[in-house]
C-alpha cells in the first residue's frame, strides 16, 4: 500500500486538482480580458498619451478624434538631480502640445512612474489652469504591440517606444479596436498565465475576443482588418476584398 497504491492515489488526486485549478485560472483570465475589452470607449476626444518612465523618460504622443497620429516627443522629468528650470521646461512642452492640438484629455499608462506622472499632470493642470482631464489607463500589452508587425505597418517611421504611447492614447478612445491588435495571451490579464497550457489558454482567450467583438459589433466602413478577423463568417479573402473596396471608394 505505502510503496505503490498510496503514491498512485496521490498522483491521481493531484492531477485532478491541477486540471480543475488550471480550468478555473483560464476562466478567470477570460473574465478579466472580457472586462478589459468591454471598457466603454471615449469617443470624439483629442488625446495626449503619456507612457511613463524614469531613466528613459516619458514617451508622449498626441492623436486626433479619429485616432490618427499627430505628434510625439520624449521628456525626462523624473531623472535625479533635475533642475527646476529643466523640470518647468518639460512641463511647458506638454502644455504647448495641449494648446496646439486642442487636447481634451490626457491618457496616462499605469506602468512604472505612473503615480509620479499623475502628480506631474495634476500639478501642470493646476499651474496653467488647463481645461483638460486625465485618466489612468492599463498599458497591458502595449510593449508587445509596439514591436509587432501590426505596429510597424501602421507607424514605420516611429520609434518603438512612441508607438507604445500611441497605443495608450487609442485604447482610451476605443479599447476594443486597439486591444484586438495584441495577441490575447499577451495582454497579461491574470496571474500565472505561463503556468497553464498555452494552447488551452489561447483558445479560450480567442473565443472571448470573438464573443465580445460579435456582441458589440463593428462599423463595417471604418473597422480595421485586425478586428474584422474576429467577425463570424468573414474569411481572410472577404476581409481583403472589403478593405480593397473601401480603399477604391476612398
Amino acid at each position: 500500500y505505502k510503496r505503490l497504491i498510496l503514491p498512485s492515489i496521490e498522483r491521481e488526486i493531484r492531477s485532478e486538482l491541477s486540471i480543475k485549478g488550471e480550468d478555473a485560472a483560464i476562466k478567470n483570465f477570460g473574465n478579466n480580458l472580457e472586462a478589459l475589452l468591454m471598457t466603454p470607449p471615449m469617443k470624439e476626444k483629442n488625446v495626449l498619451a503619456i507612457d511613463p518612465g524614469f531613466i528613459n523618460g516619458c514617451k508622449i504622443a498626441v492623436v486626433d478624434k479619429l485616432g490618427n497620429y499627430l505628434d510625439s516627443t520624449v521628456i525626462k522629468p523624473f531623472i535625479k538631480n533635475k533642475s527646476q528650470e529643466s523640470f518647468d521646461r518639460d512641463m511647458k512642452i506638454i502644455v504647448d502640445l495641449i494648446n496646439k492640438y486642442e487636447v481634451d484629455i490626457i491618457s496616462i499608462g499605469n506602468g512604472t512612474a505612473s503615480r509620479e506622472s499623475e502628480k506631474f499632470v495634476a500639478d501642470m493642470i493646476k499651474k496653467y489652469n488647463l481645461n483638460v482631464k486625465y485618466v489612468i489607463v492599463s498599458e497591458a500589452g502595449a510593449s508587445i504591440y509596439s514591436a509587432s508587425k501590426v505596429a510597424i505597418e501602421e507607424f514605420p517611421d516611429l520609434a518603438v517606444e512612441k508607438r507604445s504611447a500611441v497605443s495608450i492614447a487609442r485604447r482610451l478612445q476605443d479599447p476594443l479596436s486597439e486591444l484586438v491588435k495584441i495577441p490575447p495571451d499577451g495582454i497579461g490579464v491574470g496571474l500565472y498565465q505561463h503556468d497553464v497550457q498555452g494552447k488551452k489558454l489561447k483558445e479560450n482567450l480567442d473565443f472571448v475576443v470573438s464573443k465580445v467583438v460579435n456582441n458589440v459589433g463593428v462599423n463595417i466602413n471604418t473597422a480595421s482588418p485586425y478586428i474584422l478577423k474576429y467577425i463570424s463568417g468573414l474569411t481572410k479573402t472577404n476581409i481583403k476584398k472589403l478593405i480593397d473596396y473601401r480603399t477604391k471608394k476612398g
